[in-house]
């Protein structure tokens, strides 16, 4: 676990959020989580090992080894949760479909919450996805009057160039701070969209027969750091201004996975639909 804990960059993080919580939730100690999840958790199953850790401030670290009826706990492929008791996030990493309705009703229990719903949002770098959930990075707001730039570092360009768009330069890093922050900013390295939308033939008429089930793709941006390489692109005019709500609502909503359909409702001239993103 002490290893884990030093680098947390080794596994895919994944993001779960707790509702409904109770009126002590957020005053529960470290002791009290430690036995009810321990309790909870073995009544659900048998064969499971459980070590809890506090790491810093009220991080708790949990480390678990899941076994069968008749086979013990495998170490080699343990399940890691971080949760801070003062939040409603929890941080997952390495956890099967057969075991993650388990760990769930076990957190949902220890922590005094009403259910837990994925957050869509996962990275290998467990600070990096802690940091965009909880916006613990400088952001900045939108505002319709212009800030001064003093502090920035402007992108290179040519001194010419410069003068003879200064004003637009400017708007575009205005623009790029606004939707990706500014400054060290948490390194996400994907972020997917499925699509779910129906063929159309012209003049919007769909060629699947209603009933039909749509058709399913999916677009996933990686980079090594996508919200400073979208900064970029934005504050260089390479992408469009101003940024589509799809991009900006990485850091707005703090998730990196969005499902896009089409609307219900048709046009009045019922040859058009558009898309929209199911949050």
């Amino acid at each position: 676990m002490i290893y884990c804990m030093e680098n947390p960059t080794l596994g895919t993080w994944k993001a779960g959020h707790l509702t409904d919580a109770e009126d002590d939730a957020t005053s529960q100690d470290l002791m009290c989580f430690k036995e009810q999840f321990k309790s909870h958790l073995a009544e659900l199953t048998r064969n499971v090992s459980i070590k809890i850790k506090k790491h810093e401030n009220e991080t708790i670290w949990i480390r678990i080894a899941w076994g069968e009826n008749f086979i013990k706990p495998n170490h080699l492929k343990p399940t890691y949760v971080v949760h801070d008791l003062q939040t409603p996030y929890v941080f997952i990493c390495n956890l099967n479909s057969k075991n993650k309705p388990l760990l769930y009703q076990a957190l949902v229990l220890a922590t005094k919450h009403g259910s837990i719903k994925d957050a869509h949002l996962s990275g290998r770098n467990l600070h990096a996805v802690r940091d965009l959930l909880m916006g613990n990075y400088h952001q900045t707001f939108p505002t319709n009057h212009q800030r001064p730039l003093e502090e920035r570092s402007p992108p290179p360009t040519h001194p010419n160039i410069e003068n003879e768009h200064k004003e637009h330069a400017e708007k575009r890093q205005q623009v790029a701070c606004e939707a990706f922050g500014e400054g060290k900013v948490p390194k996400l390295e994907t972020a997917t969209y499925t699509l779910e939308t129906r063929f159309r033939g012209g003049g919007g008429i769909d060629t699947l027969v209603d009933g039909e089930k749509p058709f399913r793709t999916v677009v996933q941006f990686a980079s090594t750091s996508l919200l400073e390489s979208l900064h970029h692109c934005v504050s260089s005019g390479i992408a469009d201004n101003p940024v589509s709500p799809l991009l900006s609502s990485i850091t707005q909503k703090g998730r990196n996975y969005f499902v896009i359909t089409d609307k219900a409702d048709r046009c009045p001239d019922n040859t058009t639909q558009n898309s929209r993103a199911k949050v």
